[in-house]
């Protein structure tokens, strides 16, 4: 089994890193990180790079696919060499997913019209402009697509997705071992939870990842 995560330039590291250290403890899979071109690539801080070791051209047809977000999202939205291998790689894959602002890029390759799917809390609206059903909850499983919400709920859709593809048993053993057991010390991870002053000022100050 091969998964592939893309990776773009100034992507969100735990957007790919979350589900990449859930997934790649998947049973026979060989996990690749695919770009444009192959070397480092310069998260949205521009302080860490994930090292792309295959072109898009060189994995034509994961088994699993998986799509981070990050600001860099927005400058790929017309990119039809990367929408196109989205396509083409879904033709053929089991699974196609994305964590945060990266089902816009679904989106955007038609890949999501008439499903439901979730995204980070800013850009949900976005999904609608590409006949998606936008829904907040953590994580969405719509046939093969299962989307993840903002940036650490990739963790959570990498664990869904082990649980289907190597069992329950096999991933709660993941849980374990990876002791993914959050405990935050503060109760504001959602706009349901979070002040609304501190919600609306993000809804009109910040537009990061929207295109």
């Amino acid at each position: 089994m091969q998964i592939a995560i893309l990776l773009f330039d100034r992507f969100t590291a735990l957007d790919a890193v979350g589900p990449y250290e859930m997934l790649c403890r998947t049973p026979g899979a060989e996990t690749v990180f695919v770009a444009e071109r192959t070397g480092p690539v310069r998260n949205d801080r521009g302080s860490l790079s994930l090292v792309a070791d295959r072109t898009l051209a060189e994995v034509p047809s994961p088994d699993v696919l998986v799509v981070p977000g990050g600001p860099g999202q927005s400058d790929q939205m017309e990119n039809e060499a990367l929408l196109g291998w989205l396509r083409s790689a879904d033709a053929t894959s089991t699974w196609t997913t994305s964590v945060c602002s990266g089902s816009l890029l679904l989106a955007a390759a038609g890949l999501l019209s008439g499903r439901r799917a979730t995204s980070h809390w800013l850009a949900l609206d976005s999904l609608k402009a590409y006949g998606v059903e936008p829904t907040a909850e953590r994580v969405v499983t719509d046939g093969k697509y299962v989307t993840a919400a903002g940036v650490s709920s990739g963790i959570d859709m990498g664990l869904t997705l082990v649980g289907r593809i190597a069992g329950d048993e096999h991933a709660r053993a993941v849980q374990l071992l990876t002791e993914y057991d959050p405990q935050p010390p503060y109760d504001c991870g959602s706009p349901a939870k979070a002040p609304a002053a501190l919600v609306e000022e993000f809804r009109t100050k910040n537009r990061f990842i929207l295109r």
